[in-house]
């Protein structure tokens, strides 16, 4: 299990969250090794969680709560193939991890939904975009979502690790996925109140752990 002092800041300044300790342990070493063995993360969610999507790819695309400039060969490469330019370009680009926001996908999302089934927006994504060690996670804040849970369905049959970000009982969603992350939570507003540390606390782990 991962060792970092991020996750341990997460739990001191969150207390509540102490009964998630283990599968969020479990979710951080397992989208760190998706990333070292050069895989992808796919995100799904309806509404906040959707949005929610959004952030986690945009923190993993690019540099968190950290810099990740490029090495110095990749500097010098951009130099050698554009002068001033690419040393420009060297200077201010980041790496980046491969994070795809599925409801980010609006021509696909809104086709699928009018052409074939609401319920398989997702699905179709995962179908198109995952591979065999790649890995799917899933935000549903009752774990009842229906297109939510279709992916994490075609996910696991397309031999991606499945991880659930969820609150409640965690729903079918939770009983699907490998990992499920139960936030504690009366209602909606206040889960999603914890699955921002929780996911941002992930964010940090794998920066810290690949860069």
């Amino acid at each position: 299990m991962l060792q970092c002092d991020h996750l341990d800041e997460l739990f001191t300044r969150y207390p509540q969250l102490a009964a998630c300790r283990l599968p969020i342990e479990q979710a951080a070493a397992e989208l760190v090794a998706c990333f070292r063995q050069g895989g992808k993360l796919l995100l799904a969610g309806n509404g906040g969680s959707a949005a929610d999507c959004l952030h986690i790819a945009g923190e993993l695309l690019k540099g968190f709560r950290s810099t990740r400039p490029l090495s110095a060969e990749d500097r010098s490469a951009l130099t050698a193939l554009y002068g001033d330019e690419g040393r420009k370009l060297g200077a201010k680009l980041q790496r980046g991890l491969p994070a795809i926001a599925l409801p980010a996908e609006l021509a696909l999302t809104s086709a699928m939904a009018n052409d074939v089934d609401a319920e398989l927006i997702y699905a179709q994504g995962v179908l198109a975009f995952g591979q065999p060690g790649d890995a799917l996670l899933s935000i549903s804040t009752s774990g009842a979502a229906k297109n939510v849970i279709a992916a994490a369905r075609t996910a696991r049959w397309r031999g991606m690790k499945t991880i659930a970000l969820t609150g409640k009982d965690g729903g079918e969603l939770a009983a699907i996925c490998e990992i499920a992350i139960i936030a504690p939570g009366a209602d909606t507003a206040e889960i999603q109140e914890y699955h921002l540390p929780i996911y941002h606390a992930l964010c940090a782990v794998i920066e810290t752990q690949l860069f």
